[in-house]
């Protein structure tokens, strides 16, 4: 059972003002689209290379509270082995 203390703690920094939540949940198929019109050829990994690029960006946790990640990226890890998961708490976002 989840202390309902933390629900809230979790929800209020959600909301944080001037904060929100970044939707990064591209589907594979969203995604090859999206690299394919750019001349990048898709797969697993330049798929992770963007994203781990995306959530290298210097300063974004200060607009972003939150990350809504697809299945795949959930499994993937950043350039130097951290599991994205993980990188994105270390910065202060909730995956």
């Amino acid at each position: 059972m989840m202390d309902k203390a933390l629900l809230e703690k979790i929800a209020s920094d959600l909301v944080a003002p001037g904060k929100g939540i970044l939707a990064a949940d591209e589907s594979n198929g969203t995604m090859t689209n999206r690299l394919e019109s750019v001349g990048v050829p898709s797969s697993s990994e330049t798929r992770r290379a963007y994203r781990a690029n995306l959530f290298a960006t210097s300063g974004y946790e200060s607009a972003v509270s939150g990350v809504i990640l697809f299945d795949e990226t959930i499994r993937q890890k950043m350039d130097d082995g951290t599991k994205i998961p993980d990188y994105l708490i270390s910065r202060g976002i909730y995956p």
